[in-house]
């Protein structure tokens, strides 16, 4: 037998490369997007923004639920907020009856450097410019 691999190993080598390196540049991009939100709370508190329970929006509606959640929305529309530790969180929900009654759990995320990546055109720009979006929003509130 031959001692030179195949090419089915050489190709599962080259996806075990590649995947490993995606995964080294996401979890590289996370680091940044936490940094860039941890500087953001940093900045709220510091200019006496005081946090707010924060309420998940349901998909296709008008309505909201209670969350457990303390901290600041990043989007106009709710969608997107950072807590008081700075942890991400996408709040879009489904509607529920439990979740009206009892509210609703949401789990953080890992942030993206670019927020709404993948969605309709406009919709998407870089985190460290909707941070900067939301601390000019305050410093013309004060």
């Amino acid at each position: 037998m031959d001692s030179e691999p195949s090419w089915r190993e050489k190709r599962r080598e080259a996806s075990a490369a590649h995947a490993a390196a995606l995964e080294q540049r996401r979890a590289a991009e996370t680091a940044q997007a936490r940094a860039l939100l941890t500087d953001f709370v940093q900045q709220l508190k510091a200019r006496g923004v005081e946090p707010e329970a924060l309420r998940a929006p349901v998909t296709g509606s008008s309505a909201s639920y209670r969350t457990d959640i303390t901290g600041w929305y990043l989007r106009r529309n709710h969608s997107l907020a950072v807590d008081t530790d700075s942890n991400f969180y996408i709040l879009g929900t489904a509607a529920s009856v439990k979740s009206r009654v009892l509210g609703v759990r949401i789990l953080p995320s890992d942030p993206p450097l670019t927020v709404g990546l993948g969605a309709r055109d406009g919709e998407s720009m870089p985190l460290q410019q909707l941070l900067a979006l939301r601390l000019e929003e305050v410093d013309t509130r004060t």
